[in-house]
């Protein structure tokens, strides 16, 4: 009986141990923090790609017409089965998804080319120029993705779907033919004119740590300059190479800008638009079907880069005798390369924006002479032969609004973005290498790998009715930030976990013995010295809230219309003057604001990128 009391004592003094050790872990700042974020990522990342894929697996309200006797909210195939097997499934999925692997591949291999070759003649030549060289390189990322596809129409278009011509026509009397003015070609081009930063950044970064005595032995070893280039450099730049794809490859797949204004007018639809199409005639469940086909790619495409990088050798090519690299010196070619890649780049980066600003002086369409110039898009009053009536931008109360809207969007996300950046990356960091932290950090991950357009779909799905005390959001300015936010998570993790490592743990550990509580210890000595993470991901996420499009296209409206939408709005309406200004406007405000937000700190986009 004795033996029984004292188990059973034994037991409850066990149980208490436990329960004081739980409450004690619990208790931990970087615990509760974590389990805070947990439950934000679910509600922001899981619980809408769930409702996504029941919608799709659920009669809707206009199914009713084909299936009168079905009840909304019921259990169906009829959604996939229409996508991937019906009669229209060759239009609506194949067809689309098959120009989108097309362009995403075309892209990819124009930026890798261009931005692989630009960076070998950066780092490993003697050219000058490297300072401007790399800020002209940073500049497409800061731009809208589609300046480029606005920028072809207005120097190739020719008369295939009506309008006025292009400069080539007006000034040659040649009109560009079909396969150059619309479709895959152009798309391509201006998509990887604008996505060859990510390959610059990465392959310079990866040339810059490779010393130079691994080659030279590889020469003195009797090996050819191929052999040297396949089986030493290649190998040790793969990792920026695979980066860089995914970078591209995922960007370009999900982009909506540049195929809308290039290829719907042909025609020629991708998944985005197409998801698009589907969202505009009411049939929300079939776009939701194209939207996780698309994140399903996107997904195959990461995991397949993941087993490429995790199959590869590890290579260690800094040591203890410090690094040489060797440049190749080009003589009497230094200018001329210096005069081509900076030529270069200024085609890419400030050609586009001069032409779109030369096209909003043009009164009409078509006529590029001094005659034509005027201002009237710009402070025009309104004028029904004219852009239907619309005034110029500046006496637009619709483009002040939003303008407003754009500047408000990026900076209330930017702001809550860089915010829990910093909290995601103290309890990341803090809880390094527990299951909890590994967690935290994967699903923070998620939105990366889900295409713009996508991930703005799976908000309409969670926000379109009341989710528990929370009201319907779809239409509102407020699920603009939510989505904008949720979608920068990745971004500002990793400058906040960048940040949070270089914060030795005995500093907080000193504060709590001085009795500091937590709260203290974070203002007073977390947030201070991880301040640089902070305006990194705050200008990190100002600037791809401002330019982005793909996200929000399907949740704006009237009323929460912001600058990008309305470049697209003015362009499908044919106002493409307007449209041009629009997006003058809004690359000056881009500007403008990194310049501010960087007076608060020491760096530059490079740094924020995290490159």
């Amino acid at each position: 009986m004795a033996a029984l009391i004292d188990l059973e004592k034994n037991h409850k003094q066990l149980l208490v141990a436990r329960s004081r050790r739980f409450f004690s872990w619990l208790g931990s700042p970087h615990v509760l923090l974590s389990l805070i974020m947990l439950a934000l990522l679910i509600y922001l990342i899981i619980i809408p790609l769930f409702r996504m894929m029941a919608t799709t697996l659920t009669f809707q309200e206009k199914d009713l017409i084909k299936f009168p006797d079905a009840e909304i909210g019921g259990f169906t195939f009829y959604h996939w089965i229409r996508m991937l097997s019906s009669k229209i499934s060759m239009i609506m999925l194949y067809v689309p998804l098959q120009h989108s692997l097309v362009v995403s591949a075309g892209a990819t291999a124009i930026a890798l080319a261009l931005g692989c070759l630009m960076a070998w003649f950066v780092v490993r030549t003697n050219m000058p120029g490297r300072k401007i060289i790399n800020i002209l390189a940073i500049v497409p990322y800061m731009m809208p993705s589609w300046t480029i596809s606005m920028a072809w129409t207005v120097m190739f278009k020719n008369r295939t779907i009506g309008g006025a011509p292009g400069i080539v026509e007006y000034l040659f009397g040649i009109s560009p033919p079909d396969w150059f003015a619309y479709g895959p070609v152009p798309i391509m081009v201006s998509s990887g004119l604008h996505y060859y930063t990510f390959f610059f950044l990465f392959v310079s970064a990866a040339l810059m740590s490779i010393d130079s005595n691994l080659e030279e032995a590889g020469e003195m070893m009797g090996a050819s300059r191929w052999r040297i280039l396949r089986k030493i450099t290649f190998p040790l730049v793969l990792p920026a190479l695979l980066s860089g794809f995914i970078m591209t490859f995922s960007r370009v797949m999900g982009t909506f800008g540049g195929p809308n204004i290039l290829g719907v007018p042909v025609r020629y639809y991708t998944l985005s638009t197409m998801i698009r199409a589907d969202m505009k005639l009411g049939d929300t469940a079939d776009g939701f079907v194209l939207a996780l086909m698309l994140i399903a790619i996107a997904i195959i495409t990461v995991y397949i880069n993941q087993k490429a990088m995790g199959t590869k050798k590890s290579f260690e090519t800094i040591g203890g005798r410090g690094l040489v690299i060797k440049q190749i010196n080009l003589r009497k070619w230094r200018g001329f390369f210096t005069v081509l890649i900076i030529g270069i780049e200024i085609i890419i980066a400030v050609v586009p924006a001069a032409l779109l600003l030369w096209n909003t002086f043009m009164k009409t369409s078509g006529d590029f002479s001094l005659a034509n110039f005027s201002l009237v898009h710009w402070i025009g009053r309104s004028d029904s032969t004219i852009d239907d009536g619309l005034p110029g931008i500046f006496r637009n109360p619709a483009i002040i609004k939003g303008a407003w809207n754009s500047i408000k969007l990026a900076f209330s996300t930017a702001f809550i973005s860089a915010i829990l950046g910093v909290i995601l990356g103290y309890s990341i960091v803090k809880g390094r290498g527990t299951k909890l932290s590994k967690l935290v950090e994967q699903l923070a991950f998620i939105p990366y790998v889900i295409p713009g357009i996508a991930f703005g779909a799976i908000f309409i799905s969670m926000f379109a009715k009341p989710v528990g005390p929370i009201p319907p959001l779809y239409g509102t300015f407020a699920l603009l930030v939510v989505v904008s936010v949720a979608k920068n998570l990745p971004f500002s993790s990793r400058t906040g976990v960048t940040a949070m490592m270089q914060v030795g743990r005995e500093l907080e550990e000193a504060a709590k013995i001085a009795g500091a509580n937590a709260w203290t210890r974070f203002t007073c000595i977390i947030f201070p010295l991880t301040r640089s993470g902070f305006v990194s991901g705050f200008l990190l996420s100002f600037i791809t809230t401002m330019r982005e499009l793909s996200l929000i296209i399907l949740l704006v409206t009237p009323a929460t219309q912001v600058l990008a939408s309305m470049t697209m709005r003015y362009t499908e309406n044919g106002s493409e003057q307007k449209a041009d200004a629009v997006i003058i406007l809004l690359i000056v405000l881009i500007l403008a604001g990194n310049w501010l937000i960087s007076r608060f700190r020491k760096g530059s986009l490079e740094k924020g990128l995290g490159l």
